[in-house]
This record gives C-alpha cells, sequence and structure tokens, in this order.
C-alpha cells in the first residue's frame, strides 16, 4: 500500500510540470493570436505633412481644369509661355491645315458634279487623283494637330504632378559635391603601394 501511493505521488510530480508548460505555451499562443489580430496603427501625420502630400494631386487638377495653373501655383512661372505658345501653334496649324482641306474638297466636289471641268482656274494644272491627296494631307495634318494639342494638355497635368511631387526635395545651395586627389593603397607585385586616385565626397 505505501509503495502503490509512493508510485501515485510520484506520478503526480512528474505530470504537474508538464501540464503547467502545456497550460503555459497555450497562453501565450492566445497572446501572439491576439497581439497579430489587432492591427497596427500608423503614427499620425502632422498638419505639414499632410499638405505636402496634397500638393501634387491639388496641382494635377489645377492644370486639368485651367493648362498652367498647377504651374503657377508651383511657383514655375516661366512654363507659362511654352505651354500657351504651344497650345496657339496647334490652334494656328489647325485652322490653316482645314481651311486648306476645305479648299480642296470643294474643287473635288465641283468637278465630280462638272465632268471633271475645273472650278478654280488656280488649280486647273492639278489631276484629279492629285487634288485628292493633297485634300488627305491637309486632313491628316489636321488630326495630327489635334492630337499634338491633346498631348500637350495631357504633359501639361504630368508636369504640374511631378513638379509638386518633388516640391519637397532639398535642391538648395546647401547640396555639394567635392572631387579631391588622394593616395589608396593597392596590391602591385605581391607589395602594398600607394596608387593616385580621386576621392568623392557629397555633403546633404
Amino acid at each position: 500500500m505505501p509503495i502503490r501511493f509512493l508510485f501515485i505521488l510520484l506520478l503526480t510530480a512528474l505530470a504537474l510540470p508538464l501540464y503547467a508548460q502545456r497550460e503555459k505555451k497555450q497562453a501565450e499562443s492566445k497572446t501572439d493570436s491576439a497581439s497579430l489580430a489587432k492591427p497596427t496603427q500608423e503614427p499620425p501625420k502632422d498638419a505639414a505633412r499632410l499638405r505636402l502630400e496634397s500638393l501634387p494631386k491639388k496641382a494635377a487638377w489645377s492644370s486639368a481644369i485651367l493648362p498652367g495653373l498647377g504651374q503657377v501655383q508651383n511657383k514655375r512661372w516661366w512654363k507659362l509661355p511654352l505651354i500657351y505658345g504651344g497650345f496657339t501653334s496647334f490652334v494656328i496649324a489647325y485652322r490653316n491645315n482645314d481651311d486648306q482641306y476645305h479648299v480642296f474638297l470643294s474643287e473635288i466636289q465641283y468637278r465630280l458634279a462638272n465632268n471633271g471641268n475645273p472650278g478654280n482656274p488656280d488649280f486647273a494644272g492639278y489631276s484629279f487623283e492629285g487634288l485628292v491627296r493633297i485634300k488627305d494631307n491637309f486632313r491628316r495634318n489636321r488630326e495630327l494637330s489635334i492630337i499634338g494639342g491633346v498631348v500637350l494638355y495631357a504633359v501639361n497635368i504630368i508636369d504640374a504632378y511631378v513638379d509638386a511631387k518633388f516640391f519637397r526635395f532639398d535642391i538648395s545651395e546647401n547640396l555639394s559635391l567635392q572631387i579631391r586627389p588622394s593616395l589608396q593603397n593597392q596590391w602591385a607585385h605581391s607589395a602594398m603601394r600607394p596608387q593616385p586616385a580621386l576621392s568623392f565626397k557629397l555633403s546633404l
């Protein structure tokens, strides 16, 4: 009887640490899962940072509403003549090509209605096929003028966005790059010998 009692006590003593260790592991696993499930909160952004992050979208929308307005907000006034000079060139090219297109189109329509006889004496030396080719050339140039204006409009928006995006980078006079002559030890013929070199130092 005492031997059985001692045997039970021994088993109990051995089982208690294993049970405690098991309970500890379960508690740790629950804590880890709870910590993983809890979303990490980002630190709040200050007003200056929020303002800087909103500048690119604001400049892009401004240039989309009125071309060049985003550049004005970015304080890039010198880009306005380039933008509006480009738009003016495309508008003039469109109008000239459109006018010439309709002139040659009218001559072609007249010849089709009058057995090939020329309606404009200035075009008497032109063949019908030649008039069609010239008319198509002016139509193509007119369409290219429209495409050029659309591309310039898109570039105006992208330029305003990118310019505002890089507004926060430091481009002041404190940035410097120094290049100086120096000597560096290099292996030559199984011996360490100094060799002339250039050292670069960038100060931000």
